[in-house]
């Protein structure tokens, strides 16, 4: 579809749909997810084939794709989003006389979603950005990743049998496209998950419009994870075996990819003892493998920078694991804390504990950091408890990061450069802040408020009175 002409008709669709009373937009968010479980099968094997990233891993993605889906329906039917907050007039009040005001949150208007390339469905065209803006009560139109395009188009046809009302969904495809719509006027906000470089380009644009709109960005990270020594010396296997196995899941194509592990020097034989064992897995597509290679190549080269698992012909995508010791961090670590996209490890290790805080301060945002140790050493570690949870949007205790829950209470962002916007997460329910905004009606006659907000709460969703 023409971008100006998806853009168009989801302008045309907006009123209808921010207005559409819950038991309108649940069902239609549940039909969506019936009819992606009907073509689960067909999607599956298409998305294989565009992808690599093997049955297991898709049917696994696509379910929870579809519980996204249903969970935000739940979200519509109990209405607690709209935040609705009534202020009967009060002629006693302190700052005196108070009028009748009532506020609530209603949908921000068209949204512009770039789909993802490693989740090929939780974060790409019925992804979560687009199952929190639909349950925000705004119209969505996606602009297609390259890197599965047979799948993005399956999807979208899948999506447009489920029954949605015309403009409410749409699919655009190409580069120059998605920034065409990103400057059409009439899209209000706008969400990516992908690289920095192309992150902060389009945050730019949005940023540069006539009328600048809200452009949320998950941009990735290196996730830091730091081992106490008591920790290294109780479970150094475990850890290790954690470690790899995070480190590696899906070719290390994760955002939330551990790959700067602070650790005492014990555990780097262990480590690489585990990494050698891992093969290589096929990754996205020939962009992304040479990306990968290229910042593996990069991150090697650098100053006091070792090489624990390298393989000999140096083309191939399998594991790597380097390692540099706290000093040599810290005299470069504007080059060693970047991202490197695919089963890269940086081990740096270190000799005191109460050397990393003022390390870890220096880190840029992070979506995720973990801290592993030994239940009885709590006392001693609140400082870097403290640093760790100011860098990052989540923090873990004794677990690895890879694996984003969709939950009430999951935080899926971070101080930037994580992403653009670091009171805001792109996975669990919470996402559906991201396209709300609030408006207060003073004094207004109740047959022109919105549901809501009326006395009679046709809707019945919750309200706060005083």
């Amino acid at each position: 579809m023409p971008p100006n002409d998806a853009i168009d008709a989801a302008v045309s669709a907006a009123p209808g749909w921010a207005g559409a009373p819950p038991e309108t937009r649940a069902p239609a968010l549940t039909a969506v997810a019936a009819a992606l479980e009907d073509a689960r099968a067909e999607l599956t094997a298409l998305a294989d084939e565009e992808t690599h990233l093997g049955a297991a891993r898709l049917n696994g993605e696509l379910t929870r794709t579809t519980f996204q889906l249903t969970l935000f329906a739940e979200q519509v039917r109990e209405g607690a989003f709209y935040d609705a907050r009534i202020d009967a007039a009060d002629p006693e009040w302190p700052t005196g006389p108070r009028p009748d005001l009532r506020r609530y949150r209603t949908a921000a208007g068209p949204v512009l979603v770039f789909a993802a390339s490693n989740f090929p469905f939780a974060f790409s065209v019925a992804g979560g950005d687009t199952a929190s803006a639909w349950a925000a009560g705004c119209p969505v139109v996606v602009k297609a990743h390259p890197g599965h395009p047979r799948l993005s188009r399956r999807t979208a046809e899948v999506i447009g049998a489920a029954g949605l009302p015309d403009g409410v969904f749409g699919l655009i495809e190409g580069e120059d496209v998605g920034v065409e719509a990103l400057r059409h006027p009439g899209i209000a906000a706008a969400a990516f998950t992908g690289s920095q470089r192309g992150g902060l380009a389009l945050a730019k644009i949005a940023a540069e419009r006539p009328v600048p709109i809200p452009f949320y960005a998950e941009m990735g990270s290196v996730n830091p994870s730091v081992v106490t020594p008591r920790a290294a010396r109780a479970r150094g296997e475990e850890i290790v075996q954690g470690y790899a196995a995070s480190l590696t899941m899906g070719a290390g194509q994760f955002c939330t990819n551990p790959g700067l592990l602070f650790a005492p020097a014990a555990l780097l034989d262990r480590a690489a003892r585990r990494l050698r064992a891992i093969g290589a897995a096929p990754m996205l597509n020939d962009r992304i493998e040479s990306g990968y290679l290229a910042g593996a190549d990069a991150l090697a080269a650098r100053p006091g920078v070792r090489r624990l698992v390298w393989p000999d012909g140096g083309a191939s995508a399998v594991p790597r694991l380097l390692t540099m010791d706290l000093d040599a961090f810290k005299a470069d670590i504007g080059a060693a804390a970047e991202e490197c996209f695919g089963p890269l490890g940086l081990i740096v290790t270190y000799d005191r504990l109460a050397d990393l805080a003022d390390v870890l301060t220096g880190l840029p945002g992070q979506l995720t950091a973990s801290l592993h140790a030994e239940p009885d050493e709590t006392a001693d570690l609140a400082p870097l408890a403290a640093v760790l949870a100011g860098r990052s949007g989540r923090v873990l205790w004794n677990q690895w990061p890879t694996g984003v829950s969709v939950t009430h209470a999951m935080q899926h962002g971070g101080p930037f450069p994580a992403t653009t916007a670091p009171s805001t997460t792109s996975v669990g329910t919470a996402a559906i802040d991201r396209f709300l905004r609030p408006v207060a009606f003073q004094g207004w006659p109740q047959e022109l408020l919105p549901p809501p907000l009326q006395d009679g709460n046709p809707w019945k969703v919750p309200q706060t009175l005083r």
